[in-house]
């Protein structure tokens, strides 16, 4: 099986943070949001081969990857590019050269949506398997009917409302799918007759003409599903990673207070503060006489005589006398 993550997004809603950084490389609790799903996949041994599909940026991608998991020889990773944004559907179909005529299951995985879910369960199944979670308001996801026996029967990309949702079964981010030349051949049909959600070719579009052509699949609940496509949804995913990997570390720095969960890197200096809880503090950070809750600072950054909470600070960045809750680019001075 080899596993495809599209990362080629250019992640607008996430500006002005990912005007320089892919969005798959913004940090939660200490690690870019795409180590944690690499790391996954390796520790679960659900594949050895990892296409992912790049575009925007791709090259800071390849860079980090390559650099992160070197000592991983067993583990191949291909970078394959998406030269247009065409959407999902497109993207998927831009690892098509990656797979041979031996290679039969496929296993998408979005590459700005983290999971706290057991990969190897998903995987061991007779069907093509899409993860789903309820939720109060499906406008922003596809959704999944099913009948009785938990087959698939309708698939629909972002109900204009919630009166015409078929179900509040959301598709979080993850697809097992049995034979990948069902998955390309349905692709390759949408393409060609222009079929589009959006003005975009949407995976759902392909996954509905598999259905559509007798490939049964079912659903797998997902229950911790991370959405990492806002400054919000980034900090909740903060918190609760934090809570998972460091709600037990300790930090000692002069006349500060550490409430956890906090993770502060190497390298950061910090004086006469209260850090936490839920705060992410990236390497050789200067703090001092400050108060932060709920927040994200990465690299290199001064902040001094400030108050800040639900915050996501850039890189090499200056804080100074601010009080309050910010999204700050990289190099800006407050």
């Amino acid at each position: 099986m080899k596993v495809i993550i599209p990362v080629a997004g250019f992640g607008t809603r996430l500006r002005p943070h990912t005007l320089l950084h892919p969005k798959v490389l913004m940090t939660v609790a200490g690690k870019p949001m795409i180590y944690f799903i690499v790391e996954q996949i390796i520790k679960e041994k659900i594949s050895n081969h990892i296409v992912f599909v790049v575009g925007y940026l791709g090259d800071r991608i390849e860079k980090y990857i390559l650099k992160e998991f070197v000592h991983n020889k067993d583990i191949k990773f291909e970078f394959l590019v998406q030269d247009e944004p065409k959407g999902l559907g497109h993207a998927v179909h831009c690892a098509k050269p990656a797979f041979t005529d031996d290679d039969k299951e496929a296993f998408i995985i979005l590459g700005d949506t983290l999971f706290d879910v057991d990969l190897k369960k998903l995987v061991s199944n007779d069907l093509s398997v899409i993860g789903v979670k309820k939720v109060d308001d499906p406008r922003r996801f596809g959704v999944v009917e099913t009948n009785n026996d938990k087959i698939i029967t309708r698939l629909v990309e972002k109900p204009a409302s919630k009166e015409v949702s078929p179900s509040n079964d959301a598709i979080v981010g993850l697809y097992y799918i049995k034979n990948s030349d069902n998955l390309f051949g349905a692709l390759e049909y949408i393409f060609k007759n222009e079929i589009k959600t959006k003005d975009e070719y949407q995976l759902t579009d392909a996954l509905a003409k598999m259905i559509a052509d007798g490939k049964k699949m079912t659903t797998y609940d997902v229950q911790g599903w991370l959405d990492c496509g806002k400054i919000e949804t980034i900090l909740e995913t903060n918190a609760y990673l934090l809570d998972k990997l460091y709600a037990n570390k300790n930090y000692e720095f002069e006349n500060t207070i550490i409430m956890a969960p906090v993770y502060i890197a190497d390298g950061c200096k910090i004086k006469n503060c209260t850090i936490g809880p839920n705060v992410s503090i990236s390497k050789d950070c200067i703090i001092e006489n400050t108060i932060i809750k709920n927040s994200i600072v990465n690299d290199k950054c001064e902040i001094d005589n400030s108050e800040i909470n639900d915050s996501l600070v850039g890189f090499n960045c200056k804080v100074k006398n601010y009080k309050g809750t910010m999204t700050l680019g990289d190099y800006s001075e407050v």
